[in-house]
């Protein structure tokens, strides 16, 4: 009988420090909470303190899914984390989050495809188990620090980020009735010098006394077309649905990137389904990055509005710029 991989448990974290809009009344002298608060309806986000970093939320939301699932740090075969904001150049961010946990046996890497990191690692660990009998517990990870590399007066960035993490253990089962179904990646990568941080890799080295043209801090170069990502949010879920058989309306839930809700609002529109279906936690949260689909799939596991026999559907999008769309059947 085939295996396939099935999501056992969740689990996320955020940062202790609550940043609100007015704080950024003072920062950069003007209201931009009633605009945040209005445009993007984000009215708060959670910041790592300074001697908190990516590694810190990882650890933090990998444990709790962990202990939800009563799984040994040892029962682990591979630990994948998702992000562009990593501890270090290198090594690897899951090499340390993997001496903490004590994964004795579980083999490591990270992922980089930005905000579609979450998505794109559930993919992978999804067919490692599918592909391999020796991986039955795979570990996925969302992490994200970006407070880390935002310009405290570039009001386009610095509003709009935060950090977070949100942390998925998928288990082996047999049959293809539950689990993951369907999955789909997709680059755009004409776009890959719009928005990111361009300055600490080897294109252009950072010293300590000087940066050439960049910093290593977030920059958003162009603004990306406002139907961008609704357009191909829309045509991966129907793509999926499409391959399995099913309508949009049969999927009782969507994880979509939670950079901006107005996108997510075309998106259910553009699907013919209520708004109600997709999760959005920007609000309290800001734009978390590879973290906000784990973190918000956590959410409503916990709050019980996800529940055993559910279809998900979960469509990530992020710098470079990359998309990945992943169906799984609870």
């Amino acid at each position: 009988m085939p295996v396939n991989a099935q999501i056992l448990s969740t689990g996320s974290y955020a940062p202790s420090r609550v940043v609100e809009n007015a704080w950024f009344n003072d920062l950069l002298g003007e209201d931009v909470d009633a605009w945040l608060r209005t445009h993007v309806e984000i009215y708060r986000r959670h910041w790592c303190s300074a001697d908190e970093s990516t590694a810190d939320l990882a650890e933090h939301a990998c444990r709790t899914a962990l202990e939800r699932a009563a799984c040994a740090p040892e029962e682990v075969d591979l630990l994948i984390v998702a992000t562009d904001t990593p501890e270090f150049v290198s090594p690897s961010t899951a090499s340390v989050v993997q001496d903490r946990l004590g994964l004795s046996r579980a083999g490591t890497f990270d992922l980089n495809t930005a905000c579609a990191g979450f998505v794109t690692a559930l993919d992978a660990g999804s067919k490692y188990i599918q592909a391999d009998p020796r991986y039955r517990r795979v570990l996925v990870v969302g992490a994200y620090a970006m407070s880390k590399h935002l310009n405290m007066h570039d009001k386009k960035t610095v509003t709009l980020f935060a950090d977070g993490a949100g942390a998925a253990l998928l288990g082996a089962v047999e049959g293809r009735e539950k689990g993951h179904q369907a999955s789909r990646l997709l680059t755009r990568g004409e776009f890959n010098t719009w928005m990111g941080i361009y300055a600490g890799g080897t294109h252009e080295p950072t010293t300590a006394d000087s940066i050439a043209g960049h910093t290593n801090q977030l920059q958003f170069v162009h603004k990306f077309p406002k139907e961008l990502n609704p357009e191909i949010w829309s045509n991966m879920a129907l793509e999926l649905c499409r391959e399995k058989n099913i309508a949009p309306g049969d999927v009782d839930h969507f994880f979509i990137t939670q950079i901006n809700v107005n996108s997510i609002r075309e998106t259910m529109d553009r699907l013919g389904l209520p708004l109600e279906r997709a999760a959005t936690i920007m609000h309290e949260y800001g734009y978390t990055g590879s973290a906000c689909i784990p973190m918000a799939f956590d959410q409503w596991m916990q709050a019980g509005k996800v529940k055993p026999g559910d279809k998900v559907l979960f469509i990530g999008s992020g710098g470079g710029l990359a998309f990945g769309a992943a169906l799984f059947y609870l």
